[in-house]
């Protein structure tokens, strides 16, 4: 199965476009066949009172990793959504560039597994986790092209 690279720009647009990843300021720099990468320069709105950033923007990322990582996998017509998200945080950050490395470990028709890693500009894991998937039948985007190009 070979990805659609218009679909797969179509894909990451409506991404850039959704209002919450729009919010936290993040982008799908890479999306493919049981993997992504997630980018997001990091800015004050990201931090904690205590001035390193808030553990929810690291979920966020390894969430929006792991979802972008197991997609493509799934029937046009089916959505994904995330059912468990386990996380450690390794080491604190508080300015730069982030990069979320997801990576589908296992696809499945229904249950899908996937990992992701934060890792910042200096090469230095900063979080990593696992999620469980599951697919949702007449829940695809609705992009008007086929997901992969013919064989």
């Amino acid at each position: 199965m070979t990805p659609n690279p218009a679909y797969v720009e179509a894909v990451k647009e409506s991404v850039h476009r959704s209002p919450y990843p729009h919010l936290i300021g993040l982008t799908i720099d890479a999306l493919e066949l049981d993997s992504c990468v997630i980018g997001l320069q990091l800015d004050e709105r990201h931090l904690q009172p205590y001035g390193i950033v808030h553990g929810g923007v690291l979920a966020t990322l390894i969430d929006t990793a792991t979802f972008w990582a197991g997609f493509l996998r799934l029937p046009e017509d089916a959505g994904l959504v995330n059912v468990d998200l386990k996380l450690n945080y390794l080491k604190a950050v508080a300015r730069g560039h982030l990069r979320t490395e997801g990576r589908c470990l296992r696809a499945g028709r229904q249950i899908s597994y996937a990992e992701a890693r934060v890792i910042d500009a200096t090469g230095e894991l900063i979080a990593h986790g696992t999620s469980t998937m599951m697919a949702m039948p007449g829940k695809g985007l609705k992009l008007g092209m086929a997901k992969f190009l013919p064989n």
